[in-house]
């Protein structure tokens, strides 16, 4: 397992406070949850295909209460913390509340038998520790559960505003975030130390009249531009008018509907444990591989005799 270096500064991709403010207008005004609500049904079907019940649960950085109601009706969760930095927004009886922020976990090692988190590790800046730190407060045999936006998440809106930016403003500035890629994700918690990590991609196409209501989602889910590099004047309304013509062309429909893409990465991972599944150790095998291919074995560094050309 890797350990982070303390000497080391983890990257400052978002500015997290300014995400903080736009949950909470978005919270406000009135939150679009159709994601939110596709992530936290997904999560709680995942979690009942698992025959186990887990006396210590938390839910992490999930925005609102739509994961939480789910869990807390569920006979499968004893006791359901959530813990996020807006967590004074859930009801009292959602259960126990901790404001923290995901990066920077207040909990005792090997303290949960689960934790659960949707769409909110994408804005994390330091993803590798956080998923450490979420090892760490797991028991063993303990399960992590995940959903998170990845892949070619926003693909059609990031496209279309590079080119339209630099050929009206002649540069281009960070508009949409980053996404982890299923494999990386894999590798990263493997590296964190959990043991049987699956992941997947569940892709999600919304269509839209214009490019002004794909904004308005964004806005109502407090997920506009919070990347720390982000420049800090605003588009240009040519360049805005530019960029809705190029996704016009490249990303309608026939029907001339815009589509926009979200990748739901889902996650699955355990804390390790003697009991789990363990792969075999080397010489173990009770069958070579040549046996069961039905193939000549090639003794070790004897040629395969060369075809004739006749």
């Amino acid at each position: 397992m890797i350990s982070p270096d303390p000497t080391v500064a983890p990257p400052v991709i978002f500015d997290r406070k300014l995400l903080r403010a736009r949950r909470l207008r978005a919270a406000a005004d009135g939150a679009e949850n159709f994601l939110l609500d596709r992530a936290a049904e997904d999560l709680a079907d995942r979690l009942q295909a698992v025959k186990r019940r887990f006396p210590q649960a938390l839910d992490l950085g999930t925005p609102g209460g739509a994961l939480g109601q789910r869990l807390a009706a569920s006979a499968q969760i004893g006791r359901l913390f959530s813990a996020e930095p807006l967590a004074h927004l859930r009801a009292p009886e959602a259960g126990p509340r901790v404001a923290a922020d995901e990066e920077a976990l207040p909990f005792r090692d090997a303290s949960f038998d689960l934790v659960v988190s949707a769409l909110a590790l994408h804005w994390v800046n330091d993803l590798p520790g956080t998923l450490l730190q979420i090892r760490r407060i797991l028991k063993p045999d303990g399960l992590f559960l995940a959903t998170t936006l990845g892949g070619e998440t926003l693909t059609e809106l990031r496209q279309s505003l590079a080119e339209a930016e630099a050929e009206i403003e002649g540069g281009l500035s960070p508009r949409v975030a980053p996404f982890v890629e299923v494999r990386a994700m894999g590798t990263l918690l493997q590296r964190a130390g959990f043991a049987l990590p699956v992941t997947d991609i569940d892709r999600l196409t919304v269509r839209y009249a214009d490019l002004a209501g794909l904004f308005r989602d964004l806005r109502s889910m407090g997920a506009t531009n919070a990347l720390a590099a982000r420049r800090r004047k605003p588009l240009r309304r040519a360049t805005i008018a530019r960029a809705a013509e190029i996704y016009s062309m490249r990303f309608a429909g026939a029907d001339g509907r815009l589509r926009a893409t979200f990748d739901l990465l889902s996650i699955s991972a355990w804390a390790p444990h003697e009991s789990q599944q363990q792969p075999l150790k080397p010489g173990s095998a009770r069958m070579r591989l040549a046996d069961a291919l039905g193939a000549k074995e090639q003794p070790a560094g004897e040629k395969a005799p060369r075809l004739s050309e006749d």
